[in-house]
């Protein structure tokens, strides 16, 4: 069994989901502590003519928090700028209107702590992708927060009696493959490959979340896309 486990991010990019096809479990690591100006909450998209971050709002959020702790502000104080913003910028791409209706789905759900809202977008753009990945909470099942780093994520790989452990090739400083060997365990790493597809009539842009591939690809093309990264 291959797995990775992560933090949950709100509409990553498509690397993320590159890893998430590689394996047959996805961890969503959220209750490790969460990440000021990270991708936690935010991510970018081509917004106004030019690319520009956009952000769920948090309320109390601190680096002391554990992510699945930290609460969304009420959705009447940001919701429909946010959409109105994302729709006036891509309101003429190709398969606007399915993307619009994930994304409609997805932020206007009853989610109140960024971890669930995170979860969620991952979640629904993985079905409409059509990956079958499993994906498990690290706070739910494995009982294991007094390990750090490296022990910790080991712990969990036993745990799920994992054949090969997959993570983001950004990862090789904090990992040694031959920790993982002495427990039986394969570590690989995926390197996502950024595919150039049309944006309309501007010059590609690369790693933008997956909001911005599926308004311009029907989703079996998106899988198609993301389905390209490399392994090592």
């Amino acid at each position: 069994m291959k797995l990775a486990i992560m933090q949950p991010y709100f509409f990553p990019y498509v690397g993320y989901f590159d890893l998430i096809a590689s394996v047959d479990k996805f961890v969503f690591y959220n209750d490790v502590n969460f990440i000021k100006n990270g991708w936690i909450n935010r991510n970018r998209l081509y917004l106004s003519g030019d690319v520009r971050y956009f952000t769920v709002p948090l309320s109390g959020a601190s680096s002391y928090s554990k992510i699945c702790e930290v609460n969304i502000q009420p959705r009447q104080a940001w919701v429909r700028k946010l959409m109105e913003s994302i729709r006036q910028s891509y309101a003429k791409a190709p398969n606007f209107s399915a993307t619009f209706d994930l994304l409609r789905d997805v932020i206007e759900g009853e989610d109140e702590s960024v971890a669930c809202l995170a979860q969620r977008s991952i979640r629904k753009s993985v079905e409409r992708l059509g990956f079958s990945t499993v994906f498990v909470e690290s706070s739910s099942i494995y009982n294991n927060s007094h390990f750090n780093g490296p022990e910790r994520v080991m712990d969990i790989c036993l745990q799920e009696h994992a054949e090969e452990y997959i993570n983001p090739s950004g990862g090789r400083e904090l990992y040694d493959p031959a920790y993982f060997l002495q427990n039986g365990i394969k570590l690989s790493f995926s390197s996502a490959n950024l595919v150039p597809y049309p944006q309309f009539d501007r010059p590609f842009s690369p790693g933008l979340s997956i909001i911005d591939m599926m308004m311009f690809n029907e989703f079996d093309r998106c899988r198609e896309l993301i389905c390209q990264g490399e392994r090592c």
